[in-house]
């Protein structure tokens, strides 16, 4: 399975921006897909995830400003974020795996390529 992350890119705060992470190859193993962050300095952490069949779990902090959603008949899972903050700030993975506690423990299955989201006024 391949990951292909987009739509990072320079917000000012309180902006938004949606990312796209197109998954190609042997999919029929993923089931979980999600993405993490990772700002300079810091562990990477998990921001969302989403099943095959829709259901979902965020991160706290970030409950009710992100949300995550996928469109299975194009292999695509998105994260749209809102309102924005400098703390924001980092390199965004999507990840893809069979099991959520590998997502969980950020072990999954599959890694796709960071994409660079800042949040500069």
């Amino acid at each position: 399975v391949q990951l292909q992350a987009s739509g990072g890119g320079l917000v000012q705060p309180g902006g938004s921006l949606r990312l796209s992470c197109a998954a190609s190859g042997s999919i029929f193993t993923v089931n979980n897909m999600a993405w993490h962050r990772q700002a300079p300095g810091s562990q990477r952490e998990l921001v969302a995830v989403i099943s095959a069949g829709g259901s979902t779990r965020y991160a706290d902090s970030l409950k009710g400003r992100f949300s995550i959603s996928r469109d299975n008949a194009k292999n695509t899972v998105y994260l749209q974020m809102n309102s924005l903050k400098p703390e924001d700030t980092a390199a965004y993975y999507c990840a893809a795996s069979d099991r959520l506690h590998d997502i969980v423990v950020l072990s999954p299955s599959y890694w796709g390529q960071g994409t660079q989201v800042t949040v500069s006024s």
